[in-house]
């Protein structure tokens, strides 16, 4: 019997940039299972490669300005690289990023964006079709919570009342069922699957 094959969602990177763009390729497979990350270095190339059937588009800013119609067309699908914190000097009209800043506010910013373009993961990949069949039980949805909100294993340990060895076995439990490997990418299935508010991560909407 055959069984159909799932195609994974598509990322695009496009930045000429080579060594920008695997970092940023290794980043979002990290905190975005299940995506299908793809770097391309130029616009031409982008477009020999099916850009319609791509989710989203992480762009340099530069490669936006020199092809504004493109992007504009597709402004909901596009996120916008820059190499400044400061939103006055920002593309107007698009989703930005800095590409200088740490995990921890790149991540805050893309969840940001997730939430204010398909609130509670709508638009994410289902875990279930990337991962097989397999839910985290109630203790383990606990557990994540609270790695995510940043407790340590002996501060989790001692809230559930369990062993500190039973904390280490769920969160084994919980990175091979979800395909996760960083607090990172459990901290953006949490918040787009309305385990825990941006709030409650960050402190701050």
């Amino acid at each position: 019997m055959s069984h159909q094959v799932t195609k994974k969602p598509r990322i695009a990177v496009v930045d000429s940039n080579i060594l920008s763009d695997m970092g940023l390729k290794t980043l979002l497979q990290s905190v975005i299972p299940g995506m299908e990350v793809n770097v391309y270095l130029s616009f031409e190339e982008l477009l020999r490669n099916q850009p319609e059937n791509i989710m989203h588009f992480f762009v340099n800013v530069l490669i936006v300005l020199e092809h504004q119609d493109f992007f504009t067309q597709n402004r909901r699908k596009t996120i916008v690289l820059t190499p400044t914190r400061d939103a006055e000097v920002q593309l107007s009209g698009f989703h930005c990023i800095s590409t200088n800043v740490n995990e921890k506010t790149f991540v805050e910013r893309l969840l940001s964006i997730h939430q204010s373009a398909h609130a509670h993961g709508h638009n994410m990949p289902s875990i279930r079709k990337v991962n097989g069949d397999k839910g985290l039980s109630n203790r383990e949805i606990e557990v994540l919570v609270k790695v995510v909100k940043g407790k340590t294993n002996k501060a989790i340990a001692d809230e559930l009342n369990i062993a500190l060895t039973t904390v280490i076995t769920h969160r084994r439990n919980i990175q091979e069922k979800l395909g996760m490997k960083t607090v990172s990418a459990m901290t953006v299935f949490a918040v787009t699957h309305g385990l825990v508010s941006m709030q409650d991560v960050f402190g701050r909407q």
